[in-house]
């Protein structure tokens, strides 16, 4: 096959994006097709320093510059070629190429939801709706969808104006090793706290993840503190990603607990994976997700996962993961019985016997097998040479 992937430029600074774009075009170069790239380059982006005027200059380089690029480089491209989008908000590319064998894949619809004003707690602007509004009438031209879960299927379904040729739903595979530890818990716990200078030897609770909304880091403190209020343990928490916005530092100011949270960036791949191997529990208490990568790293990781009872994290997390409820918005009252319920589960876990922890996290690794990375490339694969076999009109 020849396949050209339609990728995000470099300038807008994804982090999870770009992992799964170079997962589709090395796992298809290796397979032996003939890959491209199309990208927008950096060209008025260049021109600020200015985080906000870059955007907009980096909207003139994708959706000005860019097209007019593809509109030439077009022409040259014979019609056996497959062009693929690496991610439905590249949406204003898609009418381009409408016309030719093309397939878009689908993660979150999150921030289309947003800006409809589907999600109340998640208020967006003119101008974020307007974007949305572009890329979703630039996605909605396309004829073959991939989806990382059921629940962005479901949700593509909703914005779709007809009935797609193809629209199917393949798991996420991990894009990089993750397995469980080699060495004794003990170790890797003296390695971590010895390297970041913090106490990790008697285990510890991990999140991984961004500030966005979504990702509920707020929620998370708030679980530590009634936790450490009402039940009798001292084990840190730990959040690895983004540095803290102000409404996260706030509520993090606002902890009795404070010197027991630790927020660390930056932190190596290789560190990553041993913080998973190390954690007495991952806490992935989601508002929402696409996917829920951090679900499967953690059980390919050996480490036992408390997330939210709502899709798609109970599809990825599925009989081997423990479940909380969504946490509320509406009602303090609400949100003490949430506290509780989350808390409870909390220390369930952490309180496992040893027996018990070893059997959920094999249930965990059986789980995560899932989410091997040949195993989704190859059925990708065969996607793709179906789109191939399509008769253009």
């Amino acid at each position: 096959m020849k396949i050209i992937f339609f990728t995000h430029p470099s300038f807008t600074h994804h982090q999870s994006m770009p992992r799964f774009s170079n997962m589709l075009f090395e796992g298809m170069k290796n397979k032996g097709h003939d890959v491209q790239v199309w990208t927008p380059s950096p060209i008025f982006v260049k021109f600020s320093k200015i985080n906000q005027l870059k955007k907009w200059l980096g909207y003139i380089d994708q959706y000005i510059i860019f097209p007019i690029s593809i509109k030439k480089r077009i022409k040259r491209i014979d019609q056996n070629v497959l062009f693929v989008f690496c991610d439905h908000a590249l949406g204003p590319w898609v009418p381009y190429v409408k016309k030719r064998h093309h397939v878009i894949h689908c993660h979150d619809f999150l921030a289309q939801q947003s800006a409809l004003g589907q999600i109340p707690f998640n208020n967006v602007g003119f101008s974020g709706k307007w974007y949305q509004k572009l890329i979703r009438n630039g996605y909605s031209q396309g004829q073959n969808f991939i989806s990382v879960s059921n629940k962005t299927k479901i949700d593509l379904a909703s914005f779709l104006k007809k009935e797609p040729l193809l629209s199917e739903v393949v798991y996420n595979g991990l894009n990089r090793e993750f397995s469980p530890q080699t060495k004794s818990i003990d170790i890797i716990r003296k390695e971590l706290s010895e390297s970041f200078n913090i106490d990790c030897h008697q285990g510890y609770i991990l999140h991984i993840g961004g500030n966005q909304w979504y990702k509920n880091r707020k929620g998370i403190i708030k679980i530590y503190d009634y936790w450490r209020t009402h039940f009798q343990n001292k084990i840190p928490l730990i959040l690895i990603g983004e540095n803290p916005d102000d409404a996260l530092l706030s509520i993090f100011q606002d902890s009795i607990f404070k010197k027991d949270i630790i927020f660390l960036s930056g932190v190596s791949d290789a560190f990553i994976n041993k913080f998973y191997n190390g954690a007495s529990v991952f806490l992935f208490p989601s508002l929402a997700e696409g996917f829920g990568w951090p679900i499967a790293e953690a059980m390919a990781s050996g480490c036992l996962v408390i997330t939210t009872n709502e899709s798609p994290m109970d599809e990825v997390g599925a009989d081997a993961a423990f479940y909380m409820p969504v946490m509320p918005i509406d009602s303090e009252t609400k949100m003490e019985i949430w506290l509780k319920k989350a808390s409870e589960v909390l220390n369930k876990v952490i309180n496992l016997s040893e027996h018990e922890r070893h059997d959920c996290i094999d249930k965990g690794i059986n789980n995560a097998e899932r989410f091997n990375q040949c195993l989704a490339l190859d059925k990708i694969e065969k996607h793709y040479e179906l789109i191939l076999e399509q008769k253009i009109e």
